[in-house]
């Protein structure tokens, strides 16, 4: 029999359904709980206000910022990003964009560090090439090998190969994020097949990052199983980002309801909603 290639019997992973239980179902990263599954970016947005006000609507709590790209601090003669999302309201979560070498990597968090006395989570990134924004994983692990001994706790920006996720949690990453797409395409998961196995097997949060375009593509990843949904092109370059953003917290928030819930199996034929048993004539 040939099946359609998004036919899939199982109404969730069970590995992964094991991990989520209803009694405290809430995003926990490096021992850090979070109502939202929504992680978001700062980049792209007209102003800081139409950042503010986005992420407001999208209800996100780690907000994702490029040290390379935005002021926090570094410059006293710019607008200070800190100002609109202020730490003690949002966990600030520093991002090695633009960086395509472990040791730009490096250095990069250990700059955020100091900027924001000695806050340990990061999120690493080592871009292959300008083009496909692909991640260098050869870079990836070995700055990732570093930061961890070097005391951070780190969300891994990674392709979405199995093995690679596998290898970055056994050296000690704090969550693993395979891209959706490539960066800012719009395109949304790809590669489905990739991203449940790395779903199925970790024992960190797997939360995707990259290539999310509308609600749909977010609710898919999370009816999925994953932990959550890294996003910022998706927002802010929507004809009304605070609108997306609201919509992206609503599609989040149902996306993970119908993965606890369990959806029913696929089926190849009609099943009728009331069936002929037991009627009156």
């Amino acid at each position: 029999m040939i099946l359609h290639p998004d036919y899939d019997e199982r109404p969730m992973s069970s590995t992964a359904a094991a991990q989520h239980t209803p009694a405290d179902d809430r995003l926990v990263v490096a021992g850090t709980a979070y109502d939202s599954r929504l992680l978001v970016g700062t980049g792209k947005y007209k102003d800081h206000d139409e950042t503010r006000r986005a992420i407001e609507a999208s209800g996100a709590q780690i907000v994702t910022v490029a040290i390379r790209r935005t002021n926090i601090g570094q410059n006293p003669d710019e607008p200070n990003l800190l100002e609109v999302l202020p730490p003690d309201r949002f966990t600030i979560l520093p991002n090695t964009a633009g960086c395509y070498t472990a040791e730009d990597a490096v250095r990069t968090c250990r700059l955020a560090r100091e900027l924001l006395d000695g806050h340990k989570l990061v999120k690493l990134e080592v871009l292959g090439d300008e083009k496909t924004l692909y991640p260098d994983m050869v870079q990836t692990l070995k700055a990732a090998e570093t930061l961890v001994a070097d005391g951070f706790d780190v969300m891994v920006y990674t392709s979405d190969d199995p093995i690679l996720a596998r290898r970055l949690e056994e050296m000690g990453c704090a969550a693993v994020m395979p891209l959706a797409a490539p960066i800012g395409s719009g395109l949304g998961i790809q590669n489905r097949y990739n991203v449940l196995e790395i779903v199925d097997n970790a024992r960190v949060p797997v939360i995707v990052d990259a290539g999310v375009g509308t609600a749909s593509d977010a609710a898919i990843a999370m009816e999925m199983g994953c932990d959550g949904v890294l996003m910022n092109t998706a927002i802010a370059a929507a004809k009304d980002p605070v609108l997306m953003a609201s919509a992206m917290k609503k599609a989040i928030e149902a996306g993970r309801e119908a993965f606890r819930a369990g959806r029913m199996p696929r089926k190849r034929y009609a099943s009728a909603s009331s069936p002929l048993d037991g009627t009156f004539f």
